[in-house]
């Protein structure tokens, strides 16, 4: 299995386009849909991004759930109705929704985070800000990644 991994910026262009990392671009190059899906954070202000292959599991695993619940409805309302199919263009490039940089704070330059199975998409700076919180909150924790490996 590919991973998403490292941390990338691009310059929106003058037409809303950013290109998405071609080492992105190769972990989802197998995929029948070319091209992402995105849907704001539940938790944080960024936007999450997924191969369709990977909704495409996590509408599976919802499945699993009463489809009558609210836990359903509220999944499904949260994440599915939020999400976005961006395809690539010939230069591996999509245009991001505004309503999504307006939530996540991005203007001229997306930050790609790379999370294994999945990705993000911050503003840089305040990417910068959350990752050095995270950063100490770990250093704070009796078990490290050692713990989990």
């Amino acid at each position: 299995m590919q991973l998403f991994l490292s941390t990338f910026q691009n310059r929106i262009d003058k037409k809303g386009r950013v290109s998405v990392p071609a080492s992105f671009r190769a972990v989802l190059a197998d995929q029948a849909f070319q091209g992402i899906v995105v849907f704001r954070s539940l938790t944080l202000q960024a936007i999450d991004g997924f191969s369709m292959a990977r909704m495409e599991k996590l509408s599976q695993d919802l499945d699993q759930l009463d489809v009558f619940s609210q836990d359903y409805e509220d999944w499904t309302a949260s994440i599915f109705a939020d999400s976005y199919q961006l395809p690539f263009d010939s230069e591996g490039r999509i245009q991001l929704p505004e309503i999504f940089c307006t939530y996540a704070g991005i203007t001229d330059i997306v930050a790609f985070i790379g999370r294994g199975k999945s990705f993000q998409l911050w503003n840089p700076g305040i990417f910068l800000s959350y990752q050095q919180a995270a950063r100490d909150r770990l250093k704070h924790k009796e078990h490290g990644l050692r713990a989990m490996v």
